[in-house]
């Protein structure tokens, strides 16, 4: 076992990372909620607005799996840190520069056109980073502990977004509305060059992963990893990428599409929804620890196939808990809406990771982990958006159960590798 302060050097590496990381990414879903709509489109109409807003969310669900795919094949050839940096650089890089975007009233189209490219790049950074940080983690796990390590970058995700939804909190209190849609909401993207700093820090204090640089030593590295675990672990791949659906879909519902949705169409203060969510945030990390710890005496597959049924019957609940117009009443089904998505969430990485050989495991793990993103992430929000407008908002947490069923699936079918290798 490696010494408590190289595994406690790791475990804030993969947490810290992915948190910052994830933050980026937040901030851009609760702008798209809050203000991309009317900023970056044309005023055809509030809803058309938010659905754009969505859609440009969705892109980086498409560019995710690019980004997979590029950085999992240098991370299986010349190692998890060299491409961890790079994908942070990206992602941050992205980000910055929204801050500085004009608007549609400033230069027309070339507003979205430019809003869309730089959600490409934050999505294709992002694409490479938490597959790495997954691997970063369990691969440095001892005996028995993989799922609870895997759980760090996993823990990462509600500390960006309490970070993330924290800030435009204080914002929203600090500014009026016509200044925070003025140049206020520019703050959270801008303050992520800070982050990147601190992120890049960290991860220059670790190392390769033994199970890796023990591969190496084995073997050279696989020319083309992708091509052979499309070729030799497609199975692995398409019930992985099935495993995932519930995780991206309930998170997205539960943040990005419950925001827009109660400040919108239900007409609730903004800053009491956030205040809701923070809360939310809270259930979604018990529910990260719990299931990890369950992983750990039992099996991954069967933490999150616990939360995966709690999702299928949250879903039912979902749709009326919002549209109920109590503010108590849909804050209760989004605190255990997101528990359950909490324990999908938590085993996760240990789970993925578990299904590919070690050589292949980057490429094989984001691309599965990317590919179950584009229908949980990007298809879903734009279909519950859909329905929203059509007057069926009460219907939208079927498409939560109907994803969680997906992935209970997706964990039947997948076969663990028996070994390291």
């Amino acid at each position: 076992m490696q010494p408590l302060r190289d595994n406690a050097r790791i475990l804030a590496a993969a947490m810290v990372g992915t948190a910052v990381e994830y933050y980026d990414f937040f901030i851009y879903a609760t702008a798209a909620a809050l203000v991309f709509g009317p900023l970056f489109f044309p005023s055809e109409s509030a809803t058309a607005q938010t659905l754009l807003a969505f859609m440009s969310f969705g892109i980086a669900f498409i560019a995710r799996p690019i980004g997979g795919v590029v950085f999992g094949h240098f991370g299986d050839r010349i190692g998890r840190k060299s491409t961890l940096v790079v994908s942070l650089m990206l992602m941050g890089g992205s980000t910055l520069a929204i801050a500085f975007l004009p608007t549609y009233q400033m230069v027309g189209w070339v507003a979205p056109v430019l809003l869309y490219v730089m959600r490409f790049g934050q999505g294709f950074g992002l694409g490479g980073e938490w597959g790495g940080a997954a691997l970063l983690a369990v691969e440095n796990a001892p005996k028995g502990w993989e799922a609870r390590f895997g759980a760090a970058p996993q823990s990462g995700v509600p500390i960006g977004f309490f970070a993330a939804n924290g800030l435009f909190l204080a914002i929203g209190f600090w500014l009026s509305d016509a200044e925070f849609a003025a140049w206020g909401w520019r703050i959270p993207f801008a303050a992520s060059s800070v982050l990147v700093a601190l992120r890049l820090w960290m991860r220059h204090k670790i190392g390769e992963t033994p199970q890796f640089r023990a591969a190496l030593e084995r073997e050279p590295p696989v020319p083309v990893p992708l091509a052979q675990v499309l070729r030799h672990h497609w199975g692995a791949v398409l019930a992985g990428s099935a495993g995932v659906v519930v995780v991206f879909a309930t998170f997205y519902l539960g943040t990005a599409w419950a925001l827009a949705e109660l400040t919108g169409a239900q007409h609730q203060p903004r800053e009491a929804v956030l205040g809701i969510q923070l809360i939310a945030n809270l259930t979604l990390t018990a529910g990260i620890f719990l299931a990890a710890w369950i992983a750990d005496r039992t099996r991954p597959a069967t933490a999150i196939s616990i939360g995966s049924l709690g999702v299928v019957v949250m879903g039912i609940a979902f749709g009326p808990g919002l549209a109920s117009g109590s503010l108590a009443l849909a804050g209760l089904t989004l605190c255990v809406t997101m528990f359950f998505m909490g324990m999908t969430n938590g085993p996760l990485g240990s789970w993925l990771i578990s299904l590919f050989p070690v050589r292949l495991r980057y490429s094989g793990v984001s691309f599965a982990f990317n590919f179950g993103g584009i229908l949980g992430g990007a298809v879903t929000p734009i279909l519950a958006q859909l329905l929203s407008g059509a007057g069926g908002g009460v219907y939208t947490g079927l498409l939560l159960s109907g994803a969680a069923v997906l992935s209970l699936l997706g964990l039947q079918l997948a076969r663990p590798q028996t070994t390291g290798e």
